[in-house]
């Protein structure tokens, strides 16, 4: 009986010299490959693969490393948010996230390097403010990513960003009012004094 040969995009298994298996799949015209120690192990393998794959379930970060991937990110951003908030972003990924995880591959990067990350800045003596909002830039960006298929997961929601410290605001006393207002007569920062003053 004639073996039956796989239709394009079926996926193939193979012994490489060095004794492990290959299975071999396409997703979008690109070679995919899952690996190991026996063909039955890697029959498995690429069965769930295909099947994610027709899924729709295929995630493909392209090889990029994080800052490629925010450098990029910055560019789709720019215009559909205010311009004060690209600069903070970009800002953020110039200064802080690219310098620090800009050489991890994107679908690599992981929590706990997140983590460490933002209690190095601390330690730096950003505060907690600050690491906040490169937290919410790297968030977002990451978020982005998922919604195109680079990434399964963003890695930032199993992350605990710091929180800012409330400061307690003390009112000035009144004496203090009159004595500030008196200070700034004469200049464009003295405002019209209240009534009861």
């Amino acid at each position: 009986m004639a073996r039956k040969r796989r239709g394009r995009g079926e996926g193939s298994i193979y012994r490489r010299k060095d004794g492990r298996w290959v299975g071999q799949y396409e997703v979008n015209g690109k070679r995919r490959y899952v690996s190991g120690k026996t063909r039955a192990e890697v029959a498995k393998k690429l069965t769930k693969a295909i099947a994610e794959r027709d899924a729709g379930l295929v995630f493909d970060a392209e090889g990029l490393t994080v800052s490629e991937y925010l450098t990029r990110w910055l560019d789709t951003v720019r215009g559909t948010v205010k311009d004060n908030t690209w600069t903070g972003h970009e800002i953020n990924v110039r200064v802080h996230l690219s310098p620090a995880l800009g050489s991890t591959k994107l679908d690599k990067l992981n929590p706990f390097q997140i983590q460490s990350f933002y209690r190095t800045k601390m330690d730096d003596g950003q505060s907690p403010a600050s690491v906040l909002k490169i937290h919410g830039t790297l968030s977002k960006a990451l978020k982005a990513s998922v919604r195109w298929r680079l990434i399964p997961l963003n890695p930032c929601t199993d992350v605990t960003p710091p929180r800012p410290s409330k400061s307690n605001v003390q009112a000035l006393e009144v004496q203090q009012v009159r004595t500030l207002l008196d200070a700034a007569e004469g200049t464009p920062l003295y405002g019209q004094v209240p009534k009861f003053l």
